[in-house]
């Protein structure tokens, strides 16, 4: 099939890529000239595992092709999928005129049939939203709307698409349904379903599925706070939870809180939609108090150990992406703690393989980077570590010890066992889990 893209953010530029690496012609379309050019000159503008592969694959074998031109890009596809942002707006709602606009846009310069997809998580209605908009200058025999959901989880987002658990696509119309089952056959071979259902349900489905995974985050870091002030352990609690089938293990482990560009928004934005509609989702706007506590939760720890007074300490920050395997420092819980600990006096040393850049971009020279995780060791006074990334599941224990004032890590995520920290003489704080006061293990 021949398909077009608008759009090449997270979203846009994962599904264009993987939808032209099963074979089909795909244009992606974005009005950022200087983005465009980095991408037909090989470059991929986000970090996401595997993507870079077949970014350059398909590229190539001339599978996947990049414009400015909004009239180019479309003039040849049956399928236009919308991918645009839709950021929150400052009610919580979320904001449709990057959507509405390009449907305007489209309205002007379609003529022939094309499938018009909703990719982007937009609010229950948006789909007729745009199919209003595109009416105001077509026939409407000459189009669909189409909502077709994502879920994509970042830092594994190829393979997501590549391997869905399941597909979901609303519409009420038989030619756009068969047109969409054809398109996605080939990633469901294995048997996965594909759910078609009405426009409005498909748009539920996407935020009852992410604020439900909020809730779940939520609801275990309240149990990790539970577990600190009653003497049990989050770990176990975890593991005997996550084995009853109805619950599951994934989306238990307690934190710093949920960030990134869906959850946040997400749950902002159909607790709005629930406002508007004159229902009190109370668990909502419960999730999301707990959330903004949660992310304070480390930087009480620090400012606690030092007595309350962090003024000229100096912290090494281990993770800034709101979670490993991205770049995406969006609502990262990161930040939050960088802005309370530099608050309250201290210096930050911080790193990250693949967000240092992103969060110069955003907070300047507000801390200090540096090239790998020991350097940011030395002459700080403790080390925090809030993003779970690969590299610092196993370091170096000893050179941590040596490097740091003082032997004190407060771990954001869980990451270390707690006789071990035990036993090499250091004073650990986790979430949820017993304090290691070596102080107290000498006396």
């Amino acid at each position: 099939m021949k398909i077009a893209v608008i759009g090449t953010g997270y979203v846009g530029l994962v599904s264009g890529t993987c939808f032209a690496e099963t074979g089909n012609q795909v244009t992606c379309v974005d009005i950022d000239a200087a983005k465009v050019e980095r991408m037909k000159n090989g470059e991929v503008p986000i970090y996401e595992p595997g993507l870079e592969t077949l970014f350059h694959r398909n590229t190539k074998q001339d599978r996947l092709k990049f414009t400015t031109s909004l009239s180019e890009g479309i003039k040849e596809a049956k399928i236009i999928f919308l991918a645009l942002p839709t950021p929150p707006g400052e009610d919580g709602s979320a904001d449709l005129s990057y959507v509405l606009k390009v449907a305007q846009d489209l309205s002007t310069i379609i003529t022939d049939y094309k499938v018009i997809v909703d990719k982007s998580t937009v609010p229950v209605g948006t789909a007729e939203k745009v199919h209003a908009e595109l009416a105001k200058n077509l026939d409407t025999d000459l189009f669909d709307v189409v909502s077709n959901p994502e879920f994509l989880r970042e830092g594994v987002a190829v393979d997501d698409f590549m391997k869905p658990d399941r597909v979901v696509i609303g519409t009420s119309s038989d030619r756009a349904q068969e047109i969409m089952r054809q398109l996605y056959e080939p990633f469901v071979r294995q048997g996965n379903p594909i759910h078609f259902m009405d426009e409005r349900s498909a748009e539920m489905t996407k935020y009852a599925a992410n604020s439900f995974l909020a809730t779940k985050i939520s609801f275990m870091n309240e149990i990790a706070n539970l577990c600190e002030k009653v003497g049990a352990n989050v770990d176990a609690v975890r593991i005997g939870i996550g084995s009853d089938t109805r619950i599951g293990k994934r989306f238990l482990f307690p934190g710093v809180g949920y960030g990134g560009s869906c959850f946040p928004k997400d749950v902002q934005a159909l607790a709005k939609t629930a406002e508007e509609n004159d229902y009190d989702f109370r668990i909502l706007n419960s999730v999301m108090h707990v959330n903004k506590l949660q992310k304070n939760v480390l930087a009480d720890k620090i400012i606690q150990y030092f007595d309350g007074n962090v003024e000229g300490k100096t912290v090494a920050l281990w993770g800034l992406a709101f979670k490993p395997n991205t770049d995406d420092i969006r609502e990262a819980p990161a930040l939050h703690i960088i802005d309370r600990l530099v608050e309250a006096g201290a210096k930050i040393k911080a790193f990250d393989p693949e967000a240092m850049e992103n969060v110069k971009n955003q907070i300047g020279d507000k801390i200090e980077y540096v090239s790998n995780q020991y350097e940011a060791l030395e002459g700080a006074d403790c080390l925090a570590i809030v993003t779970e990334w690969q590299v610092f599941r196993t370091p170096d224990f000893n050179k941590i010890k040596n490097s740091l004032k003082e032997a004190v890590i407060m771990d954001g995520r869980n990451l270390y066992d707690i006789d071990k920290m035990a036993s090499l003489g250091f004073f650990y704080e986790s979430i949820g889990r017993p304090s290691v006061n070596i102080n107290a293990l000498i006396n």
